[in-house]
């Protein structure tokens, strides 16, 4: 098999993935294990991929993946406009990296977590 198990069911580890990639998407980078990491660094490069295509059907294979959660939220006067994960990855992400064929993300090593000595990671987009 070509993917980490994780020491989940399918179900959790769809779960884990779902939410780890929103959360890269929405705050640029995320600490996670190295492990996660690997895992969330394919999810996240197939959901800028389908950014980058912007069509209706690739809006509609991210929306299935990702998340529904606000990214951000921004208010003038009595107007309140807020923007999802999904958006975001469509309208500021993805032409970020129009003229980038692949790698989008970077890991960088940490110290090894605290109490069971796991290598820590910080995962990031490439800037």
């Amino acid at each position: 098999m070509s993917y980490r198990k994780l020491q989940r069911t399918s179900a959790h580890r769809r779960s884990l993935l779902r939410n780890l990639t929103t959360d890269l998407l929405v705050n640029g980078e995320i600490k996670t294990t190295e492990a996660r990491a690997k895992e969330v660094r394919s999810t996240a490069e197939k959901m800028i991929t389908l950014g980058k295509r912007g069509d209706l059907h690739a809006r509609r294979q991210a929306a299935a993946f990702l998340q529904n959660v606000v990214a951000d939220a921004k208010e003038d006067g009595d107007d309140v406009t807020v923007t999802t994960a999904l958006q975001k990855l469509f309208d500021e992400i993805a032409p970020k990296y129009a003229e980038r064929n692949g790698g989008y993300t970077r890991i960088l090593k940490t110290m090894p977590r605290r109490g069971d000595g796991a290598s820590m990671v910080i995962l990031q987009l490439v800037d």
